[in-house]
């Protein structure tokens, strides 16, 4: 199966370079990632995406439609698409051979993504299907100042306990200035303080309590420094990366195996709940055995009308080899789910006719 590696860190910290650089990194070694964009607003990306948002939902026209400012339309817009992500996940399991990992690149308002339910969605459905883990990239060159580093350091520990995965962060932007300051400072709690002593404000007395707090936290704390501008510390990353995906084999995985079964199961006992009280309330009605809507009927879209529709998962797409792949929104292809809905609808009807029958 693929790793997953979500990309998350504050605008400005060098996410979407940390991907560009990746992906370089993982093609020149000819085992090429799947790549997926989440940022609805970016204008241009500098790398190739397989799916990406901006083909799915149209971000402006989710601003008009709503009465929305910039930041109110990023997380909207990613509200839409968390509900189709089961196709995206398709697309991830059809290529799950070919791509040792899947790249996610996040919106750059960071709490978008780590607060929101969409967001909780998105990582819970890759951490029950694949190994994950959570890239948390920090600009270093911004995190000399002692109170700026541990605002960092409090929002990477909070994502931390959100998340419930494999953690790493990354110190980006070493080619400006060494992160050896920042390890220390995590290694050594009388160097930090000393840090902290030439600064006198309130926020630094705070900020020398919550670095007791903090001491658990660094200890397993997996850091890597690197340059997503030069490439280097990427070695490093891919060491950390491995031995991440081995702490979430080993401790994680059987928890998400659990939550996915109980969702499953809860699923499947409303779904069966719903078809009984719907038969109760049709009566005498003899019900036709029909397919179900398909995914592009206007009335089963509701506000994902601003979802646009681009085309076919076809046998040929399969086949073929492309740099860019898009959700599928038409798909031919009946699911299980859909095929476990209509032999249930099926049966009812025999059951129910059988009874007619019996009571003429």
């Amino acid at each position: 199966a693929p790793v997953c590696v979500l990309v998350l860190g504050m605008a400005g910290s060098g996410k979407t370079a940390l991907v560009q650089r990746l992906a370089a990194q993982l093609q020149a070694q000819r085992c090429p990632p799947y790549v997926i964009n989440l940022d609805p607003a970016v204008r241009d990306l500098p790398f190739a995406a397989n799916i990406d948002i901006r083909d799915t939902v149209k971000y402006k026209e989710v601003m008009k439609q709503y009465g929305l400012g910039p930041n109110g339309g990023i997380v909207t817009s990613l509200n839409l698409f968390a509900t189709r992500f089961d196709q995206v996940m398709k697309f991830i399991e059809k290529r799950q051979n070919a791509s040792k990992y899947v790249i996610i690149d996040t919106p750059g308002q960071i709490e978008v993504f780590t607060w929101s339910a969409s967001g909780t969605i998105i990582t819970e459905a890759l951490a029950s299907s694949f190994p994950s883990v959570v890239v948390y990239v920090m600009d270093t060159s911004r995190s000399t100042n002692p109170i700026t580093f541990m605002s960092n350091m409090l929002y990477a520990c909070s994502i931390l306990y959100k998340t419930k995965l494999p953690f790493i962060v990354v110190m980006n932007k070493t080619d400006i200035i060494d992160h050896s300051f920042a390890v220390e400072w995590m290694q050594d709690f009388e160097t930090f303080q000393d840090a902290l002593n030439q600064e006198t404000s309130y926020v630094s007395n705070l900020t020398r309590s919550m670095s007791l707090v903090l001491d658990e936290f660094y200890s397993s704390l997996k850091v890597v420094g690197v340059s997503a501008v030069l490439g280097t510390g990427l070695e490093e990353f891919f060491v950390q990366l491995s031995k991440a995906v081995d702490e979430y084999e080993r401790e994680y995985r059987p928890e998400y195996e659990r939550l996915r079964k109980t969702l499953e199961k809860a699923q499947s006992k409303q779904k069966r709940e719903q078809l009984e009280h719907l038969w109760k309330d049709m009566g005498t009605v003899c019900v036709q055995s029909n397919t179900l809507a398909d995914s592009d009927d206007a009335s089963a879209m509701g506000p994902s009308d601003l979802i646009l529709t681009r085309g076919t998962l076809d046998e040929e797409d399969e086949e073929r080899e492309s740099d860019t792949d898009d959700i599928d929104h038409d798909v031919t292809e009946q699911s299980h789910e859909e095929a476990a809905f209509r032999n249930f609808m099926e049966e009812t009807r025999m059951k129910y006719q059988r009874r007619s029958n019996q009571d003429e």
